[in-house]
């Protein structure tokens, strides 16, 4: 896979990068996301296309900046699953699903959001069916 993508590379290690600890260059992330993601797009997107149109959506739909706008931080501190959902929509235009998994406290984390897209990768639409799984009411906001 590296050398399908060694001209994004560096734009993925910013915008993409894994927050798995230990930290890694990315490529086990990388290649776990086309595995499991974008080989579902193979008939319209190669592999350098899915990595290129997800760095796409990413300048397209900032998160973080949707949510810090909504006075949402990474900050450990927990907020409301529904104003989080609110301020991602209400940036985005589509119903977002949030993932959460635990803290070692047993906390709610915010740990994905997920966006569906088109068959192109180039446009939001609203997601068809959800990931199974569900958060508490009040999330935390891990800090990174």
């Amino acid at each position: 896979m590296q050398v399908k993508i060694a001209d994004l590379r560096s734009s993925m290690q910013k915008n993409w990068p894994t927050l798995a600890c230990p930290s890694g260059n990315g490529v086990g992330f990388w290649t776990h996301e086309w595995e499991k993601h974008g080989t579902c797009s193979e008939s319209v997107l190669d592999q350098h296309g899915y990595f290129q149109a997800a760095l796409g959506l990413q300048k397209q739909v900032n998160l973080l900046q949707a949510l810090t706008s909504a006075g949402i931080n990474p900050d450990g501190r927990s907020y409301s699953l529904s104003n989080i959902k609110s301020a991602i929509q209400e940036t985005v235009g589509f119903t977002p699903w949030i993932e959460c998994n635990t803290d070692t406290s047993g906390n709610s984390q915010l740990y994905q959001i997920y966006l569906c897209v088109d068959t192109t990768g180039k446009n939001l639409i609203e997601c068809p069916v959800f990931p199974r799984g569900t958060c508490g009411s009040e999330i935390e906001f891990p800090s990174f």
